[in-house]
């Protein structure tokens, strides 16, 4: 890892290296959030490197109301400034006015995780000279230092977003040879929540998250969870099960709540903070491809991880403990959000025998 690093001035371009040099020891970098929590989660590495490479320099995030907790659980950040910009819309005087904001607070660089034109505009609005991204919509000038992704080179979530710490370059680095994405969490405030839950602090937890924003063609039934909840509590009695998620989630938890009246349905009645607490606190997680699969990796909590329409190499679980269940089948990963063939047989074909299996041993 360090190998990747000693290098990277000397490769920049002589202009790039003039306007490192410009900036004092002590100063800020921002890092512009992706909108989806697991991917926010696997930025981490990107700010451990920075962190490493410029170690006086405070590192803030601006980020979306939801994704906000999870930057605050990372050691690296410093501040976390969050925005509420509409999907889908410029808000021209939005972004201008919070970068204006920034602009007060001095920052030498922006690492804009985003490849849309509305994100690349802010720290351009906010006149911080040293702009970093991938080249994306209609961002030239937005980024002067811009990365190019290599489609025919997979690249995983994690070397896709600590490749930006690094000189522009199409062979990012690999997963192995970075740190893993990790959360930190107060023992105390996890206590807190179990109580405040009514959950058993002494009593094994499972979590399962049955949902999956990206859309419905990464979920796995909602059957097949209940049916591997009634598996674990007749092998585990006093094993508590919760079903975690969003506002978006709470039907399809219901549906198993419906089959399963003992599981704990807590889908769109915790805060992202209250989930990452319960998930600290799980003696293993069973997740689809989801942000919260990507949170309890973080954590370091025994995984095992259910994917179809995506690629379990694109972002996979870095758990001590983590098993990607995925069948290979011809036809993924599509990554579609509905299947196209209407039969989604790479999450239905997956039994929850299959499933029980790899918990087993956790368990």
């Amino acid at each position: 890892m360090m190998s990747m690093q000693i290098c990277t001035i000397c490769s920049m371009k002589k202009s790039q290296r003039k306007l490192l040099k410009k900036f004092p020891d002590e100063m800020r970098i921002l890092i512009i959030s992706p909108n989806w929590i697991g991917d926010a989660v696997m930025a981490q590495p990107l700010l451990h490197l920075l962190h490493q490479r410029f170690p006086k320099y405070l590192i803030d995030v601006l980020a979306p109301s939801w994704v906000a907790p999870v930057w605050r659980m990372m050691q690296e950040v410093d501040t976390v400034i969050t925005t509420s910009f509409a999907h889908g819309t410029l808000q021209l005087k939005e972004r201008w006015h919070v970068a204006r904001q920034l602009k007060q607070r001095g920052y030498a660089q922006a690492y804009v995780l985003p490849n849309t034109f509305k994100f690349a505009l802010i720290p351009w609005l906010a006149g911080i000279e040293y702009r970093i991204g991938y080249k994306g919509e209609m961002r030239f000038g937005l980024i002067n230092v811009m990365h190019h992704d290599n489609d025919n080179l997979p690249r995983p979530m994690v070397s896709f977003y600590a490749a930006l710490a690094l000189a522009p370059s199409h062979s990012p680095p690999l997963p192995s040879a970075l740190p893993r994405p990790t959360l930190t969490v107060c023992n105390d405030q996890v206590v807190d929540v179990m109580s405040r839950l009514a959950l058993n602090v002494n009593t094994p937890l499972v979590i399962f998250a049955p949902g999956a924003e990206f859309g419905p063609a990464k979920r796995w039934p909602s059957t097949h969870f209940a049916k591997l909840a009634n598996i674990i509590q007749q092998n585990q009695p006093t094993a508590q099960i919760v079903l975690l998620g969003s506002k978006k989630d709470k039907d399809v938890c219901d549906e198993i709540l419906a089959i399963v009246p003992t599981v704990h349905n807590l889908a769109g009645a915790t805060q992202l903070d209250e989930a990452i607490m319960l998930i600290a606190q799980a003696k293993a997680v069973v997740s689809n491809d989801s942000g919260l699969l990507h949170i309890a990796s973080a954590l370091n909590r025994p995984i095992v991880a259910i994917y179809g329409p995506t690629d379990p190499q694109h972002a996979p679980p870095f758990s001590d403990a983590a098993v990607s269940l995925s069948l290979q089948l011809d036809c993924s990963p599509c990554r579609q959000r509905e299947c196209p063939l209407l039969h989604q047989n790479c999450m239905k074909n997956i039994e929850a025998e299959m499933v029980w299996q790899s918990l087993q041993p956790i368990l």
